[in-house]
């Protein structure tokens, strides 16, 4: 296991538990005692986590905090597979969508890539990825340029440039956060700019957020709930935030997610170079 990924499943159990143990984490991982310690030392430089004796407690995370593509890709791996197979029901042939970046949008396009005479305009160099690899001949990409982001967004005033021209039947948006009061939010700002301009490119805002996103709140919003036509989460929600985003959302798709463990079920998420020692 590549160190990106051993580092990102200690970031998903602190999550879930809001705290890891040295002892368990070998057990889970399958490595050493010393290798767990690096990277929980690790972790805790990037200001991940808090490194104590014999383990790690989760730390707030800042509104501006933005993790890497390979950190969030293993994290509630489950309910991103099922909220990406309910929302791709909603995308049929010949549609012209826009998809964002971010793992759950990744997941969704590995369920569309078979759709014929599909238009994707995209900001994100994964989904791209998988339709130049996995897509219909027929299925035309449309790729923005611009800054590239931790989470491999492709954002700024060229990709804002290069939407301004078209009109998509749907834009599919994965978010960092979602609240009453803020919607839904990214930490980068740049990121806010570009979602928002594919947001007035569409007809219709479809939101793909796990049920970890709810209470979040990023640096920057990009749409009040009230914008979004459909969200898909999953039924990890409260019944007060599920009341809450039914109340304010066009229409609340609630999954449960697929049976299995979480880091066997659903698809395969890429592989990343490992920068590090193991």
């Amino acid at each position: 296991m590549l160190a990106a990924q051993r580092r990102g499943r200690i970031l998903a159990e602190l999550s879930r538990d809001g705290t890891v143990r040295v002892t368990d984490l070998v057990e889970l991982l399958g490595v050493s005692d010393m290798t767990v310690r690096r990277d929980l030392v690790a972790l805790h430089r990037d200001g991940l986590l808090e490194k104590v004796h014999g383990g790690a407690l989760a730390v707030a995370e800042p509104s501006s905090s933005e993790p890497g593509f390979a950190a969030k890709s293993v994290q509630r791996r489950r309910e991103k597979e099922a909220i990406a197979a309910a929302a791709a029901e909603l995308v049929h042939t010949g549609m012209a969508i826009a998809v964002s970046a971010g793992t759950t949008t990744h997941a969704l396009t590995e369920h569309i890539a078979r759709i014929p005479n599909l238009t994707v305009v995209t900001n994100s160099v994964w989904v791209a990825d998988v339709l130049h690899r996995t897509g219909e001949a027929t299925t035309s990409v449309l790729l923005t340029g611009g800054l590239r982001t931790p989470s491999d967004a492709l954002v700024g005033p060229v990709a804002v440039s290069s939407l301004r021209s078209l009109h998509v039947d749907a834009f599919f948006m994965g978010v960092h956060g979602m609240d009453v009061r803020a919607g839904f939010s990214t930490p980068n700002l740049l990121e806010s700019e570009t979602n928002r301009a594919m947001i007035e490119r569409s007809r219709r805002l479809i939101v793909l957020a796990d049920s970890s996103k709810w209470g979040v709140v990023g640096l920057s919003s990009m749409a009040a709930l009230s914008e979004a036509s459909v969200l898909v989460t999953d039924s990890g929600l409260s019944a007060h935030a599920s009341g809450a985003l039914a109340d304010h959302v066009g229409e609340l798709v609630v999954v449960d997610p697929v049976d299995g463990d979480d880091d066997e079920a659903g698809h395969d998420f890429p592989d990343f170079p490992d920068l590090e020692d193991a």
